[in-house]
């Protein structure tokens, strides 16, 4: 192998094996090489999974326990943090770059749509990055290192469709936009490993589940959008592999933690202009939700017992852990709940704590991932009850142009709406997250610990 063999990691989040067929070209890599099934992290999430992929660490280590959590310095519930500080553990772009150095290389990074992304020790990143007016308004934009990359991205490849890459919008404009970024930065600047992430197949397997899509046409989408990236790496003499975080499953019960803990007493809420807010300083237990997992933050240790107790029997629930139980599943960290409740395989947890949608938070009813204190499936959806509600979206935007303040209002508050999720080991290993290279292969199934180490030796750059 060459001493500086150029490696693409494309990240396409929600391919397993069972999808693989119908995927030609990632199919085509597979036999030139191998496929195996990584095992997955707890919980299965996207924050997470990529954290154990850059580290080669758990979560109990690395910190990245959820795609959101409570910041306990502060009492606030932030999801979907772009910081890459808060990864506790070295990157393996940071650590590349430092073995290159003792060689003498000048290792180069690229990073495109990878989470934890801003700060990151890489040579190019872009990344999703919204500016927010002191008037509230928000206006879609992309960032990146440098501060020119995003800017000259689109002066080439036109406007990123922010719009698609979350909400009811959501499908795959955003992932060829990605596709074809990757393809010219790997023409323009040749860096030594290029990570990126491909979104499109999460979109309509959260919305429907696999029972209810169109999985030829989606993964038939997702493949094309590979082939973009392929094509090019092929032409630069760059070596493709595949990953993937989690598959998806069929759900069709949520289960609303938060309101079951109000009415036992332990969540306190604050009534107001608004909406109804969650008080996490005067709750003594309230739930941060994200699909299939929840941390249940407890304020006084005497109660944990109880809770876990009283919580592990209601419907849907499938097991809980607390103190150092937490260890078995790798999640026994600060960030984490005193109490973590995993899903059956057909619920996950919904974070609503209101009891009346009259009173639900302002925020609820729009897309609003850095706002609610829980991951919202639901902002995939158009409300179904609203007449003609892209029309109500547009005038809105309208509304939002001529100086209205105007809330987004499309989204709906029925969590029974949602027909997928993951978060969960899979049942049947064709069904796990995919793992596709080449040279020496790896276990089947393979830890998603060995990744790390695997990708900084196919980089020629193992530990000496």
């Amino acid at each position: 192998m060459s001493e500086r063999q150029r490696v693409i990691v494309v990240l396409c989040v929600g391919m397993t094996k069972r999808l693989l067929p119908l995927a030609p070209t990632m199919a085509k890599l597979a036999q030139q090489g191998w496929s195996r099934s990584f095992v997955e992290i707890l919980p299965a999430v996207t924050c997470t999974a990529q954290a154990t992929l850059l580290t080669g660490r758990l979560p109990a280590e690395h910190g990245i326990v959820a795609n959101g959590w409570l910041y306990r310095d502060t009492m606030e519930v932030r999801f979907w943090q772009q910081s890459n500080r808060l990864i506790q553990c070295e990157p393996l772009y940071v650590t590349a770059k430092r073995r290159a150095q003792r060689r003498g290389w000048d290792f180069r990074c690229a990073k495109l749509f990878w989470w934890f992304n801003q700060g990151a020790d890489v040579a190019y990143s872009i990344t999703p990055k919204p500016y927010y007016g002191a008037d509230g308004n928000k206006i879609f934009g992309i960032t990146g290192r440098p501060a020119d990359l995003p800017l000259s991205a689109e002066a080439k490849l036109g406007r990123f469709p922010f719009e698609t890459f979350w909400g009811p919008l959501a499908g795959y404009p955003c992932t060829e936009w990605i596709a074809r970024c990757t393809s010219w930065i790997l023409e323009q600047y040749r860096p030594d490993l290029t990570l990126v992430y491909l979104p499109h197949l999460d979109y309509d397997l959260l919305r429907y589940g696999p029972g209810r899509t169109n999985l030829a046409k989606l993964v038939a989408e997702i493949d094309q959008a590979f082939r973009i990236i392929w094509d090019t790496a092929m032409q630069e003499g760059a070596q493709v592999v595949v990953v993937s975080e989690y598959g998806h499953l069929d759900v069709s019960r949520p289960i609303y933690i938060n309101r079951y803990l109000r009415e036992q007493g332990y969540l306190v809420v604050r009534p107001g202009p608004f909406g109804e807010q969650l008080e996490t300083f005067e709750s003594q237990a309230f739930a941060v939700c994200d699909h299939q997992i929840c941390h249940i933050y407890v304020r006084e240790a005497h109660l944990i017992p109880r809770i876990r107790d009283q919580v592990a029997t209601l419907p849907g629930i499938a097991k809980t852990y607390i103190g150092e139980e937490r260890e078995e599943i790798g999640l026994c960290h600060e960030r984490s709940g005193e109490i973590i409740a995993l899903s059956q395989p057909d619920a996950w947890f919904a974070y609503p704590f209101w009891l009346d949608n009259r009173c639900a938070p302002d925020y609820a009813r729009t897309v609003d991932i850095h706002r609610k204190p829980g991951f919202d499936p639901c902002e995939l959806f158009f409300d179904p009850q609203l007449w003609w509600p892209r029309g109500r979206m547009i005038w809105r935007f309208i509304q939002k142009k001529l100086g209205f303040r105007v809330l987004l209002d499309i989204v709906p508050l029925d969590a029974t709406i949602v027909g997928g999720s993951h978060g969960l080991v899979a049942q049947d290993p064709l069904d796990r997250p995919i793992f596709i290279g080449v040279g020496a292969a790896p276990p089947e199934p393979c830890p998603m610990t060995y990744f790390r180490d695997w990708l900084l030796s196919l980089l020629d750059l193992a530990e000496e």
